[in-house]
């Protein structure tokens, strides 16, 4: 199975401190927040990832290479400076991805997911790793029942950014810049969209308040 970081925004919500910086090269913890995807990864059983490029895109290949340090193999898949967001993007890097369902994981979000067990999961067109719904996204994204996601009803659960996607997914979808969200309702209501909860850790830095906790809870070790 390959992997997807989307790193391609422009985090506009961490300036300046993004106006020099990819999002997910900002340190937390001692080394660059996609570097922790990278490692986890590779520990997972991963070896080709893709990383699509957007904002300052050209300092990603730069700091991570071709990604033999972690005995991966990395692809860049080059977005305009605004990018293509969350679905623009992952269609944009389908023909890197291959015909298999594929792993993505969103690059401005630290979590202690497992990921070797997305390597087992059979997806038909999406499935999602939720989480309990923090401060900041109290009213969540879908309602997780039987191991199968709606977007109606209660209690409700938060997506975690970490998802398998088959690209039948995307067979219906046209090349720009869009949200992945609208495709994962309709899955979803389509009865074609499963999920599990994490309990764990599971944080999102996309604004100066998140970010701080986050390099609070990897410093303190919490």
């Amino acid at each position: 199975m390959r992997a997807m970081i989307l790193a391609a925004g422009r985090g506009e919500r961490l300036q300046p401190l993004t106006d020099t910086l990819p999002k997910p090269l900002i340190d937390v913890g001692g080394k660059p927040l996609i570097v922790y995807h990278l490692e986890g990864l590779a520990a997972a059983g991963f070896r080709e990832v893709v990383i699509n490029t957007g904002h300052l895109g050209d300092m990603l290949p730069a700091a991570l290479g071709d990604g033999g340090r972690w005995g991966l193999s990395i692809r860049y898949s080059g977005e305009p400076p605004e990018g293509l967001e969350t679905g623009g993007g992952i269609f944009n890097a389908l023909p890197l991805l291959g015909e298999a369902p594929f792993a993505v994981i969103s690059g401005d979000i630290w979590c202690d997911f497992p990921l070797a067990r997305l390597r087992q999961v059979k997806c038909d067109r999406a499935h999602l790793v939720m989480v309990r719904n923090p401060p900041h996204h109290p009213e969540g994204d879908f309602v997780l029942r039987g191991g199968r996601l709606r977007t109606a009803g209660d209690p409700r659960v938060t997506f975690s950014g970490i998802a398998v996607y088959h690209p039948r997914l995307f067979e219906d979808s046209e090349p720009g810049r869009w949200r992945i969200s609208g495709v994962l309702r309709h899955a979803a209501d389509t009865f074609l969209a499963t999920g599990e909860l994490h309990d764990g850790r599971w944080f999102d830095s996309g604004t100066p308040e998140r970010l701080a906790k986050l390099r609070e809870a990897l410093t303190e070790g919490d």
